[in-house]
């Protein structure tokens, strides 16, 4: 009796080995590193070391996903704020294509000011001789980059992209007159066709209205101060520097520097219809037209990009973050991402060649998912 006592203690004390041999035990997540979780608040507004999790991935993926600061704000409160090394809470970040997002709040002032009408021609000279189809595009279309103009962004070769020329070559001293220059290759209104030349006509129309003069001095000071009296100083954007051609345009399609914090106070205010503690900066029914699909394109609204299939690719930008959500978007993966239902503000700024940016994208989306769910 004895041995076969022994015999069935000896068969359950191997049970757990013997179980263990039927698959293999579930890995353990890896530890994060005290630098990701001490980026993140006490009191996130979700998992803590979820968060942190997700922030991580952005800074420890490939080698090609170089991020550079990543905030998150939830309710208007800074729940996450991690940099590389390098960067910092004063480093001044370059939007590229978030400067249009910009571009199109400062054209929903000066429409709310009665200086400009969404659905009128817009007022560029080279547009208005007799005959000119150009001179029925109207700011909406501009806008909505469906103005028709024969702009071709990141062409091949590239030397021949349309922002290229603009920024780099041909174009460089004034940019407003190049972008203008182009001919219809669509009618007005038709064909959606993504432009930073676009942006800059909207830059030079919000200059030609502030100001009758020609003269690159006044027109530079005439939209500087615009911009920092209607919007940066109001958002508490203490940092943001706007760039100016030699004709003194804003380069509103590309360069507008602020730091990383300031360009979250940017999605705040977006996220909060145009408002800043509860002053109306631009109406709230703007940044609703800036957020709605266009009528060529449900992927984009008005210099904004939105979370719907896009007209060229029929995915959305970030896969796996709500509808509502939209964001200013900028090269080499610079982006204020806003996620209104879920009161949610992300910014991440870096360094991603743009074929690679998918991942980039849905590592972001993963952030938002973690407050979507909650």
């Amino acid at each position: 009796m004895s041995r076969v006592r022994a015999s069935l203690i000896a068969a359950l004390l191997a049970l757990p080995a013997l179980c263990g041999c039927g698959g293999k035990a579930a890995p353990e997540p890896p530890s994060l590193a005290p630098a990701a979780l001490a980026a993140v608040g006490q009191t996130p507004g979700t998992d803590r070391t979820k968060l942190a999790a997700a922030i991580d991935a952005l800074f420890t993926g490939r080698a090609e996903d170089e991020s550079r600061a990543v905030i998150v704000l939830r309710d208007g409160r800074m729940v996450a704020e991690r940099y590389a090394p390098g960067y910092h809470e004063n480093t001044r970040f370059i939007s590229w294509s978030m400067a249009k997002t910009v571009t199109a709040v400062m054209i929903g002032m000066l429409i709310a000011d009665g200086r400009l009408r969404l659905d009128e021609p817009v007022p560029v000279a080279a547009w208005q001789r007799p005959g000119d189809p150009r001179g029925e595009i109207t700011l909406r279309q501009l806008l909505q980059m469906r103005s028709g103009l024969r702009h071709t962004e990141a062409g091949d070769p590239i030397y021949q992209s349309s922002e290229v020329r603009m920024l780099f070559l041909d174009g460089r001293d004034d940019m407003a007159r190049w972008a203008e220059s182009q001919p219809l290759e669509a009618e007005p209104g038709r064909k959606w066709e993504y432009s930073s030349a676009t942006s800059v006509i909207l830059a030079d129309i919000a200059a030609t209205v502030l100001t009758p003069s020609r003269d690159p001095v006044v027109r530079r000071n005439a939209v500087a101060d615009y911009l920092r009296s209607r919007l940066f100083e109001p958002t508490g954007m203490k940092s943001a520097l706007p760039e100016f051609d030699r004709a003194g345009t804003l380069i509103g399609g590309s360069l507008i520097h602020a730091t990383a914090r300031d360009w979250a106070k940017f999605g705040e205010f977006l996220r909060n219809g145009g408002a800043v503690k509860g002053a109306q900066l631009v109406p709230r029914s703007w940044i609703a037209f800036m957020t709605a699909p266009n009528p060529r394109n449900p992927g984009y609204g008005a210099q904004t990009w939105l979370n719907r299939p896009q007209a060229e690719s029929g995915k959305p930008e970030f896969p796996g973050a709500p509808a509502s959500t939209f964001a200013a978007q900028g090269h080499l993966g610079q982006y204020v991402l806003v996620a209104p239902r879920e009161k949610l503000t992300v910014v991440r700024l870096g360094r991603t060649d743009e074929d690679k940016l998918l991942p980039v994208r849905e590592r972001i989306a993963r952030i938002v998912a973690l407050y979507a769910a909650e």
